[in-house]
């Protein structure tokens, strides 16, 4: 891939359909070219910022024929050039919701070969302030940074429009020497910041206020989820919007349906928000295994699942070995992968143990119709999805799909 200097391109383009990256459209010579900041339907001029053999990438820098659905954008930040991270704030939530269900059916059609209509549930409350977690670079002046698309370019910001309003002071303060800032507002309790530099002894962390100050080390974050508490390190992951722990519980604990006595494997578990419930359900007589990689997470879920001798919390990658420990015949098995999903030889360990039910969780809907036909020529069938938004004002969404025995 080569890259070329921003150029105009001369031609108005007129936008097709949406796509991964941005709106289709086609140049002169009939090559396709993925242009942000546009909509379908619209013709706009368009900047392009990156070619290769196949195709180009640019920005709408002038719409001619807007489409009816284009708003003005909330956030100053949201143009070309700016940042990179809310890539449809000038569509309307309709052409957003649009956006996502198209995306999301042809990745089901196109790699899982599954033809299924889909709808998106939108959380209780609006896009603004939604964002519990955000992750900021600093540049030389100590200001809070996020990048611009597809680069590595920092984009100084003073407010994120989508983000908790509790962050605002950060965006104030210096961080000079910093080199990444994370901004927490997770559940009760004061919020902090997870700041990492980089020294002649390695990577260092520290809590700080927003407003710089040292914070004790043994700083937590502290949730309620459907009468269920987690304690929640600087350092374990959380879903970043305020109502996705309770959309996805939900969601999960319905299609896994589990019942007393019952056996689950939790992949991917992270501080417990699945398996601690689901171990609450399937009680004394039945066994919740729960498998993550990241220490803290482990730390988090054992202190968050105390009492509960049923649920094992076992700190392994999720790697054919660890499913060949804890995926029995019959079980039910949740994962919740990263954006990635899941890693070679997965599938088949978890094929090969023979459970009943899969409920997966996915952010990416490209891995999981990967991950869905290989589970789908396994064996299983997709019996019911769940789309909900919980990354308003991207492309992007949250899918829980339930997959069972092909009869």
């Amino acid at each position: 891939m080569s890259s070329e200097s921003v150029s105009l391109y001369e031609t108005p383009v007129r936008i097709e359909r949406p796509a991964t990256g941005g709106g289709v459209g086609r140049l002169a010579d009939g090559r396709v070219i993925f242009v942000r900041h546009s909509l379908p339907g619209e013709l706009v001029r368009v900047d392009i910022t990156e070619t290769t053999a196949n195709f180009s990438r640019g920005d709408a820098v002038e719409v001619i024929e807007p489409s009816p659905e284009r708003v003005v954008a909330p956030c100053g930040y949201a143009h070309p050039g700016g940042c990179g991270g809310c890539d449809l704030q000038h569509a309307s939530p309709a052409a957003q919701s649009s956006w996502k269900i198209s995306l999301i059916q042809e990745h089901l059609k196109r790699i899982a070969g599954v033809e299924r209509e889909v709808t998106v549930t939108q959380p209780p409350s609006g896009a603004k302030g939604s964002r519990t977690r955000l992750r900021c670079a600093v540049n030389e002046e100590g200001q809070l940074c996020l990048r611009g698309a597809r680069s590595h370019d920092l984009v100084a910001i003073d407010s994120c429009w989508i983000s908790n309003e509790a962050f605002k002071p950060a965006f104030g303060t210096s961080w000079d020497g910093a080199e990444e800032v994370e901004l927490r507002a997770i559940g009760g309790g004061e919020p902090f910041a997870v700041v990492r530099r980089e020294t002649h002894r390695g990577t260092m962390y520290e809590l700080c206020s927003f407003y710089g100050e040292p914070l004790e080390p043994s700083t937590q974050s502290r949730v309620s989820v459907q009468g269920h508490y987690f304690s929640v390190s600087p350092r374990s992951f959380w879903q970043s919007h305020h109502s996705a722990p309770e959309l996805l519980l939900d969601a999960v604990l319905s299609f896994a349906d589990v019942k007393a006595g019952d056996h689950v494997a939790d992949l991917f578990s992270g501080v417990g928000l699945f398996a601690i419930p689901l171990a609450k359900i399937v009680g004394p007589g039945g066994r919740v295994t729960a498998v993550e990689s990241s220490p803290y997470a482990v730390r988090d879920a054992r202190q968050n699942g105390d009492g509960l001798r049923h649920l094992k919390v076992r700190e392994w990658s999720v790697s054919p070995r660890a499913i060949n420990d804890s995926v029995g015949d019959g079980d039910v098995v949740v994962l919740d992968p990263p954006r990635g999903g899941l890693a070679k030889g997965v599938v088949d360990a978890i094929l090969r143990r023979a459970p009943r039910r899969l409920v997966y969780v996915s952010c990416d809907a490209a891995t999981l119709s990967r991950d869905l036909k290989a589970f789908i020529a396994g064996g299983f069938t997709l019996t019911d999805l769940r789309v909900f938004d919980l990354f308003p004002m991207t492309e992007h969404a949250e899918l829980v799909a339930l997959l069972d025995i092909a009869p």
